[in-house]
């Protein structure tokens, strides 16, 4: 744990903001990591780190999205931190290949965040109130071929013009910085 929140202060520290609003959440992130180190595992307070992966394919005009299970909405690829991952970006990783089901291989993961996002979570989260997830984005070989995991009840690629309407105020922002990184 102590590893990994050290590199979570890494990233956050070292990550440019690209307006306002994300610096103060990376501030905030950051006071909120100081006074939980044990954010960064899904067993600390209910308010903790989580990561996020947007895939998008080879042409960059369309992303992943997964179906997610409690939710029932459709979401970027990600989850909690584990005690087993070596770092973020290792975490960041993991969670889009199971997700997924793309080998790690046929994924060029950027190597710095793109977007960062707090959300209350309401429905069946168990001990899980709120996340702060730090989110990256990922390009997906030419003829990649995603497999839909159990944590899913579905997997699509989407057009990044055209998000679900029920999540479109949440991807797009995301949608946009992951553009501006890799376009």
């Amino acid at each position: 744990m102590a590893d990994l929140a050290t590199d979570l202060e890494r990233v956050l520290r070292t990550w440019q903001a690209p307006d306002e609003a994300q610096e103060q959440l990376r501030r905030d992130y950051l006071e909120h990591l100081a006074a939980h180190p044990d954010a960064v595992l899904r067993d600390g307070p209910p308010e903790h780190f989580t990561v996020g992966v947007l895939v998008l394919d080879a042409t960059l005009t369309s992303a992943l999205l997964t179906l997610h299970g409690k939710a029932h909405r459709w979401f970027q690829l990600g989850g909690h931190l584990e005690p087993g991952d070596a770092d973020v970006l290792a975490g960041a990783l993991r969670e889009a290949v199971e997700e997924s089901g793309l080998p790690a291989d046929q994924l060029t993961l950027h190597p710095e965040p793109v977007h960062l996002d707090r959300h209350e979570l309401v429905g069946s989260f168990g001990r899980c109130r709120e996340h702060l997830d730090v989110r990256y984005v990922a390009v997906a070989a030419q003829d990649a071929r995603e497999i839909r995991s159990e944590e899913s009840l579905d997997l699509a690629w989407w057009p990044v013009r055209a998000m679900p309407a029920d999540s479109a105020g949440e991807l797009d922002p995301l949608v946009a910085a992951a553009l501006r990184r890799v376009g």
